[in-house]
């Protein structure tokens, strides 16, 4: 039997300890560098957990079925799968709240990676991010409470509000879903 992982994709320089950090950055915390659409290092069913902390906005809505079907591919049947995205709905509310400048950031993300921007491609809701994790073979598929993980105490995109960390009054503009996948496609 090969070994099992805990995955961190796209982990960035969030350090979730028990986690295999994966990443395109070079890093000394990264465990396997790679973008996180090609996770070819590791074999099918491999991963008990896939942690995904924004970083499926980077993908075009057109490529976004072959990084899930990826994510799929490598985690195993039973396992746990927790994407954190930016929430286009939450951030219609904030926009409505707090005008244009707030939420311009969160949704177009700019970051750069070895020198090179990149930006956000696409933007979800739950119900369209529901829908993709469905069509692959994902079961379960709920919001979670970031309050309530294992990574709760590491501050990293799924705990992102506007007005910025005011974790108590703010506007939660992050989507944080969790599904467990049951069948393979």
């Amino acid at each position: 039997m090969s070994q099992t992982y805990w995955l961190n994709l796209g982990c960035g320089n969030t350090i979730i300890p028990g986690f295999t950090n994966v990443d395109m950055i070079s890093a000394p915390h990264i465990h396997v560098q790679a973008n996180v659409d090609d996770l070819s290092k590791f074999y099918d069913e491999q991963a008990e957990y896939i942690y995904a902390s924004h970083v499926l906005e980077y993908f075009h809505k057109s490529e976004a079925d072959i990084v899930i079907q990826e994510w799929a591919r490598v985690l195993c049947i039973g396992g746990m799968i927790r994407i954190a995205v930016p929430d286009l709905d939450a951030l219609w509310a904030a926009y409505k709240a707090f005008g244009i400048d707030t939420v311009l950031g969160p949704l177009y993300g700019r970051m750069e990676v070895d020198g090179l921007p990149i930006y956000h491609k696409t933007a979800y809701n739950f119900e369209s991010l529901k829908g993709l994790l469905m069509r692959h073979g994902f079961r379960h598929v709920r919001k979670y409470d970031w309050r309530e993980t294992i990574h709760r105490d590491y501050d990293d995109w799924s705990q992102s509000y506007i007005p910025h960390m005011d974790k108590e009054k703010g506007i939660l503009i992050s989507l944080n879903v969790e599904a467990t996948k049951e069948i393979n496609k």
